[in-house]
Protein backbone atom coordinates (compact mmCIF):
# COMPACT_ATOMS: atom_id res chain seq x y z
CA UNK A 1 0.00 0.00 0.00
CA UNK A 2 2.84 2.45 0.65
CA UNK A 3 4.83 1.50 -2.15
CA UNK A 4 6.20 4.88 -4.26
CA UNK A 5 4.62 4.49 -7.93
CA UNK A 6 6.83 4.41 -10.87
CA UNK A 7 6.26 7.77 -12.94
CA UNK A 8 7.29 11.44 -12.49
CA UNK A 9 10.25 11.59 -10.76
CA UNK A 10 10.29 13.51 -7.02
CA UNK A 11 11.75 16.46 -5.64
CA UNK A 12 10.96 18.64 -8.55
CA UNK A 13 11.25 22.38 -8.13
CA UNK A 14 8.82 25.33 -8.37
CA UNK A 15 9.93 27.96 -10.28
CA UNK A 16 9.29 31.31 -8.12
CA UNK A 17 7.74 33.18 -11.11
CA UNK A 18 5.05 35.25 -9.25
CA UNK A 19 3.84 32.51 -6.49
CA UNK A 20 4.16 33.50 -2.76
CA UNK A 21 6.87 31.22 -0.94
CA UNK A 22 3.91 29.49 0.73
CA UNK A 23 2.38 28.69 -1.97
CA UNK A 24 5.30 27.46 -3.80
CA UNK A 25 5.94 25.11 -0.97
CA UNK A 26 2.79 23.53 -1.29
CA UNK A 27 2.47 23.37 -5.07
CA UNK A 28 6.41 21.50 -4.52
CA UNK A 29 4.80 19.08 -1.82
CA UNK A 30 1.87 18.38 -4.20
CA UNK A 31 3.28 17.45 -7.21
CA UNK A 32 6.01 15.72 -5.38
CA UNK A 33 3.45 13.33 -3.57
CA UNK A 34 4.17 9.87 -4.69
CA UNK A 35 0.28 9.23 -3.53
CA UNK A 36 -0.84 12.09 -5.83
CA UNK A 37 1.18 10.13 -8.44
CA UNK A 38 -0.19 6.70 -7.94
CA UNK A 39 -4.04 8.78 -7.53
CA UNK A 40 -3.10 9.64 -11.17
CA UNK A 41 -1.79 6.62 -12.44
CA UNK A 42 -4.78 4.63 -10.49
CA UNK A 43 -7.29 6.37 -11.83
CA UNK A 44 -8.77 8.26 -8.43
CA UNK A 45 -9.68 11.19 -8.40
CA UNK A 46 -7.19 12.41 -5.14
CA UNK A 47 -4.68 10.41 -2.82
CA UNK A 48 -7.21 10.58 -0.19
CA UNK A 49 -7.96 6.92 -1.61
CA UNK A 50 -5.46 5.57 -0.45
CA UNK A 51 -6.24 6.34 3.26
CA UNK A 52 -9.05 4.04 3.17
CA UNK A 53 -7.69 1.02 1.23
CA UNK A 54 -4.85 0.88 4.02
CA UNK A 55 -7.45 1.07 6.15
CA UNK A 56 -9.54 -1.74 4.85
CA UNK A 57 -6.30 -3.58 4.18
CA UNK A 58 -5.93 -3.93 7.73
CA UNK A 59 -9.53 -4.03 9.11
CA UNK A 60 -11.22 -4.86 6.45
CA UNK A 61 -14.48 -3.00 6.91
CA UNK A 62 -15.89 -3.20 3.04
CA UNK A 63 -15.84 -6.70 2.99
CA UNK A 64 -19.19 -7.62 1.77
CA UNK A 65 -20.71 -4.37 2.12
CA UNK A 66 -23.85 -4.01 0.36
CA UNK A 67 -24.50 -0.40 0.87
CA UNK A 68 -22.37 2.36 1.41
CA UNK A 69 -22.75 6.16 2.78
CA UNK A 70 -20.06 8.69 2.11
CA UNK A 71 -19.97 12.00 4.21
CA UNK A 72 -18.60 15.11 2.93
CA UNK A 73 -17.29 12.93 -0.18
CA UNK A 74 -15.86 15.55 -2.61
CA UNK A 75 -14.22 15.04 -5.03
CA UNK A 76 -14.94 11.47 -5.00
CA UNK A 77 -12.30 9.02 -4.28
CA UNK A 78 -13.90 7.24 -1.33
CA UNK A 79 -17.25 6.93 -3.43
CA UNK A 80 -15.22 5.16 -6.67
CA UNK A 81 -13.95 2.65 -4.13
CA UNK A 82 -17.30 2.18 -2.11
CA UNK A 83 -19.20 1.65 -6.16
CA UNK A 84 -16.34 -0.40 -6.90
CA UNK A 85 -16.93 -3.13 -3.47
CA UNK A 86 -20.83 -2.73 -3.96
CA UNK A 87 -20.58 -3.66 -7.39
CA UNK A 88 -23.07 -0.11 -7.64
CA UNK A 89 -24.43 0.37 -10.50
CA UNK A 90 -27.01 3.56 -12.65
CA UNK A 91 -29.84 0.81 -12.23
CA UNK A 92 -29.23 -0.73 -8.78
CA UNK A 93 -27.40 2.42 -6.89
CA UNK A 94 -25.86 1.21 -3.27
CA UNK A 95 -24.32 3.91 -2.89
CA UNK A 96 -25.20 7.46 -2.02
CA UNK A 97 -22.53 11.20 -1.32
CA UNK A 98 -23.13 13.87 -0.18
CA UNK A 99 -21.00 17.64 0.14
CA UNK A 100 -21.79 21.07 -0.28
CA UNK A 101 -18.87 21.35 -2.89
CA UNK A 102 -19.92 20.33 -6.55
CA UNK A 103 -18.52 16.92 -7.32
CA UNK A 104 -18.16 15.42 -11.17
CA UNK A 105 -20.43 12.32 -11.47
CA UNK A 106 -19.53 8.94 -10.59
CA UNK A 107 -21.25 5.85 -12.03
CA UNK A 108 -23.16 3.93 -9.61
CA UNK A 109 -23.40 6.59 -6.85
CA UNK A 110 -26.11 9.04 -6.17
CA UNK A 111 -24.74 12.41 -5.03
CA UNK A 112 -26.24 15.17 -3.82
CA UNK A 113 -24.51 18.46 -3.20
CA UNK A 114 -25.99 19.58 0.00
CA UNK A 115 -24.53 20.54 3.48
CA UNK A 116 -24.96 17.20 5.80
CA UNK A 117 -25.86 19.71 8.79
CA UNK A 118 -28.89 20.21 6.48
CA UNK A 119 -32.07 18.56 8.19
CA UNK A 120 -33.01 17.45 5.41
CA UNK A 121 -30.18 15.47 4.48
CA UNK A 122 -30.15 12.24 6.59
CA UNK A 123 -33.36 11.63 4.57
CA UNK A 124 -32.59 12.19 1.40
CA UNK A 125 -29.27 10.30 1.80
CA UNK A 126 -31.33 7.09 3.13
CA UNK A 127 -33.76 7.48 -0.11
CA UNK A 128 -30.49 8.13 -2.42
CA UNK A 129 -28.83 4.65 -0.69
CA UNK A 130 -32.04 2.57 -1.54
CA UNK A 131 -31.73 0.34 1.65
CA UNK A 132 -29.85 0.15 5.19
CA UNK A 133 -25.60 0.80 4.69
CA UNK A 134 -23.41 -1.68 6.15
CA UNK A 135 -20.71 1.22 5.81
CA UNK A 136 -21.16 5.48 6.86
CA UNK A 137 -17.95 6.82 5.78
CA UNK A 138 -17.17 10.72 6.57
CA UNK A 139 -14.35 12.87 5.11
CA UNK A 140 -15.72 15.88 6.72
CA UNK A 141 -13.89 18.91 7.93
CA UNK A 142 -14.99 22.07 8.40
CA UNK A 143 -13.20 24.87 6.12
CA UNK A 144 -9.99 25.77 8.50
CA UNK A 145 -10.03 29.39 10.19
CA UNK A 146 -6.30 29.27 10.96
CA UNK A 147 -7.32 29.02 14.51
CA UNK A 148 -6.70 25.26 15.87
CA UNK A 149 -8.67 25.41 18.62
CA UNK A 150 -11.44 26.13 16.82
CA UNK A 151 -10.65 24.27 13.75
CA UNK A 152 -10.75 21.47 16.01
CA UNK A 153 -13.65 22.08 17.60
CA UNK A 154 -15.56 22.66 14.52
CA UNK A 155 -14.13 19.04 13.11
CA UNK A 156 -15.02 17.46 16.00
CA UNK A 157 -18.91 18.64 15.34
CA UNK A 158 -19.00 17.32 12.36
CA UNK A 159 -17.78 13.90 13.63
CA UNK A 160 -20.22 13.83 16.03
CA UNK A 161 -22.94 14.37 13.81
CA UNK A 162 -21.88 11.84 11.71
CA UNK A 163 -21.72 9.14 14.31
CA UNK A 164 -24.75 9.70 16.13
CA UNK A 165 -26.42 9.52 12.19
CA UNK A 166 -24.24 6.18 11.75
CA UNK A 167 -25.84 4.46 14.72
CA UNK A 168 -29.47 5.41 13.71
CA UNK A 169 -29.14 4.06 10.22
CA UNK A 170 -26.44 1.72 10.01
CA UNK A 171 -26.98 -2.43 9.83
CA UNK A 172 -26.25 -4.61 12.61
CA UNK A 173 -22.43 -5.46 12.39
CA UNK A 174 -22.13 -2.36 10.06
CA UNK A 175 -18.80 -0.10 10.39
CA UNK A 176 -18.38 3.83 10.60
CA UNK A 177 -15.13 5.50 9.53
CA UNK A 178 -14.72 8.93 10.24
CA UNK A 179 -11.61 11.74 9.55
CA UNK A 180 -11.07 13.42 13.27
CA UNK A 181 -8.50 15.40 14.68
CA UNK A 182 -4.97 15.00 16.72
CA UNK A 183 -5.96 16.57 20.44
CA UNK A 184 -8.67 13.87 21.36
CA UNK A 185 -11.80 13.25 20.55
CA UNK A 186 -14.98 13.64 23.18
CA UNK A 187 -15.27 11.39 25.64
CA UNK A 188 -19.13 11.64 25.44
CA UNK A 189 -18.53 10.61 21.87
CA UNK A 190 -16.01 7.94 22.57
CA UNK A 191 -18.20 6.47 24.95
CA UNK A 192 -21.32 6.53 23.04
CA UNK A 193 -19.57 4.48 20.17
CA UNK A 194 -18.03 2.14 22.85
CA UNK A 195 -21.55 1.46 23.40
CA UNK A 196 -22.57 0.89 20.56
CA UNK A 197 -19.93 -1.44 18.50
CA UNK A 198 -17.72 -4.07 19.36
CA UNK A 199 -14.38 -2.06 18.60
CA UNK A 200 -13.41 1.56 18.88
CA UNK A 201 -10.29 2.54 17.72
CA UNK A 202 -7.80 5.72 16.45
CA UNK A 203 -6.21 5.01 12.75
CA UNK A 204 -3.38 7.37 11.61
CA UNK A 205 -2.76 5.79 8.58
CA UNK A 206 0.44 5.98 6.79
CA UNK A 207 -0.63 7.66 3.74
CA UNK A 208 -1.86 10.81 6.00
CA UNK A 209 0.56 13.04 5.65
CA UNK A 210 3.01 12.77 8.89
CA UNK A 211 2.92 17.27 9.16
CA UNK A 212 -0.97 16.62 9.35
CA UNK A 213 -2.99 16.39 12.81
CA UNK A 214 -5.68 14.57 11.23
CA UNK A 215 -6.55 10.66 12.44
CA UNK A 216 -9.03 8.48 11.87
CA UNK A 217 -11.75 7.17 13.90
CA UNK A 218 -12.70 3.67 13.62
CA UNK A 219 -15.89 2.07 15.19
CA UNK A 220 -16.07 -1.59 14.01
CA UNK A 221 -19.28 -3.60 14.56
CA UNK A 222 -22.44 -2.04 15.16
CA UNK A 223 -24.36 -4.46 17.99
CA UNK A 224 -27.49 -2.85 16.61
CA UNK A 225 -30.73 -0.87 17.67
CA UNK A 226 -32.77 -1.91 20.49
CA UNK A 227 -35.47 -4.58 19.50
CA UNK A 228 -38.67 -2.25 18.45
CA UNK A 229 -36.83 0.73 16.56
CA UNK A 230 -38.74 0.99 13.65
CA UNK A 231 -35.75 1.41 11.56
CA UNK A 232 -34.44 -2.51 11.96
CA UNK A 233 -37.32 -3.19 9.77
CA UNK A 234 -36.71 -0.94 7.37
CA UNK A 235 -33.71 -3.68 6.74
CA UNK A 236 -34.53 -5.80 3.72
CA UNK A 237 -33.68 -9.15 3.59
CA UNK A 238 -31.82 -9.27 0.50
CA UNK A 239 -29.66 -6.51 1.72
CA UNK A 240 -28.79 -8.45 4.99
CA UNK A 241 -24.81 -7.45 6.00
CA UNK A 242 -22.43 -9.19 5.23
CA UNK A 243 -19.77 -7.39 6.44
CA UNK A 244 -16.34 -8.61 8.51
CA UNK A 245 -16.58 -7.88 12.26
Amino acid sequence: MTKTPVGRKLGQRVKKGKLKASSRRWLERHINDPYVQRAKLEGYRARAAFKLLEIDEKHQILKGARRIIDLGAAPGSWSQIAAKVTSSTEDDIRVAAIDFLEMAQIPGVKFLELDFLDPTAPDKLMAAVGGTPDVVLSDMAAPTTGHKKTDHIRTMHLCEVAAYFAVEVLAEGGHFLAKTFQGGTEHDLLAMLKQNFRQVIHIKPASSRQESVEMFLLAKGFKGRKAGNDDEADHAEDDAPEVSG
